[in-house]
């Protein structure tokens, strides 16, 4: 197939657009700059110019669609601008120009209200309920890709959870910056078991989706993926900062208190926002403090896909 791969710029994007040709197929990647995905061709422009959404899409079959605003803070506008009325423009385009299948990458942030997932499935995306603009804005830009799909056009759901691996600027880079300047600290004991995915892994769920989406048992329905390998919070940064070779945590701070004080910083951000992330939300405080895994079952099942990078061989990847 011909096929779309939009945000393939960014960490995972550039992952799933090689992953995609390695595959066999010919991809197409949309986003801001140039992909560097060899034998890919790049158009390029933002979610927010239709005219530039159409011109992607032309002589397309199937889409996978990553492009997102990502980030703990922002302007609320921003969000809808770029993941809900972003994706609504994608979908449209894509229909209207016979594309057969999409792929929207979601996240299990989609569905997470706070409170603990433990061998959860991918429930429902609650706009209403979910932490923080990102997560909204993507339960919305899920539901209304999913609402779309129809004979003829089949969309499936794919929320890969806190992907990782070498070259990773966010998640990774963001846990070895903090854990050298001695800001990276264990909410309450570090227990909280929570699942992650390598991005190589991440990259061929995507792929296996876009394979399978024209099935009767696939398409219409949101998968979570993961490794399958839940594991408590400090013992997942200590193998990222162990390999990364930085100090590991030692701090500890209440879980409580990291919630008021992740309040407080949004509160703050609003009115005058830094030049980076904030240091705590809300919403990184409950994920970092509540256990957040996922049943695998039925995404391996039906997408008919398994890992085969573990957390263990991904963290000696990481240490290269």
């Amino acid at each position: 197939m011909r096929v779309l791969v939009t945000g393939a710029s960014g960490f995972l994007g550039a992952r799933t657009a090689a992953a995609v040709r390695d595959a066999g197929h010919d991809v197409v990647t949309f986003q801001r700059r140039p992909s560097g995905v060899p034998g890919a061709r790049d158009v390029l422009g933002t979610m927010t110019d239709p005219d530039a959404v159409t011109r992607a899409v032309e002589g397309v079959e199937a889409v996978v669609h990553l492009a997102a605003k990502v980030s703990l803070a922002g302007d609320p506008a921003d969000f809808t601008r770029v993941n809900v009325a972003g994706t609504r423009t994608l979908v449209d385009a894509a229909r209207a120009a016979g594309v057969a299948r999409f792929v929207d990458v979601s996240s299990p942030s989609v569905a997470h209200t706070g409170t603990s997932l433990v061998g959860a499935d991918a429930t429902p995306a609650s706009p209403e309920g979910a932490r923080g603009d990102y997560a909204r804005t993507k339960a919305a830009a899920e539901l209304l890709a999913l609402a779309a799909d129809a004979p003829g056009f089949a969309v499936v759901a794919v929320r890969p959870h806190l992907v990782w691996g070498p070259g990773d600027t966010q998640l990774v880079g963001r846990i070895v910056d903090r854990a050298r300047r001695g800001r990276l600290p264990l909410l309450d004991s570090g227990a909280a078991l929570i699942d992650s995915c390598y991005v190589d892994n991440a990259a061929s769920a995507m792929v296996a989706a876009l394979e399978r989406a024209a099935d009767d048992a696939v398409h219409g329905n949101a998968y979570v993926v993961t490794n399958g390998e839940p594991r408590p919070v400090a013992d997942l940064l200590d193998g990222i900062c162990r390999a990364s070779g930085v100090p590991t945590p030692r701090l500890h701070v209440p879980a409580g208190l990291a919630r008021v004080a992740g309040s407080l910083v949004e509160a703050v951000w609003r009115v005058r926002p830094g030049v980076d992330e904030p240091p705590m939300t809300r919403f990184l405080a409950e994920q970092l403090s509540t256990a957040h895994w996922f049943d695998q079952r039925r995404t391996r099942r039906d997408l008919r896909w398994a890992p085969t990078v573990s957390i263990d061989e991904g963290l000696a990847r990481l240490a290269g």
